[in-house]
C-alpha cells in the first residue's frame, strides 16, 4: 500500500489534507494499533515516511513504556 493510500485514509478520517510526514507517521501508528493496517504495511509506511524526514518526537521517546520498562 503506497503512501498515497495512507494519505487518502487520512483525508477520509480527518477531513483535511496534510503533507506533514510526522502527522502521517502518527496516523500510521494509530492505524496499526487499531488493526486497520497490518505489520507489513506499517513497516513500509514507517520506512518511507522516515526516508522523507519523519521523526518520532523526543517527548514520545521519554514516555514510552517499552523503552522505560
Amino acid at each position: 500500500m503506497p503512501i498515497r493510500v495512507l494519505k487518502s485514509k487520512f483525508i477520509q478520517s480527518r477531513e483535511y489534507n496534510t503533507e506533514d510526514v510526522n502527522e502521517l507517521l502518527d496516523f500510521a501508528r494509530k492505524a496499526y494499533i487499531h488493526n486497520e493496517i497490518d505489520i507489513k504495511e506499517y513497516r513500509l509506511f514507517i520506512r518511507e515516511l522516515e526516508a522523507q524526514g519523519a521523526v518520532v518526537p523526543e517527548n514520545y521517546k521519554e514516555v514510552s513504556l517499552i523503552e522505560n520498562s
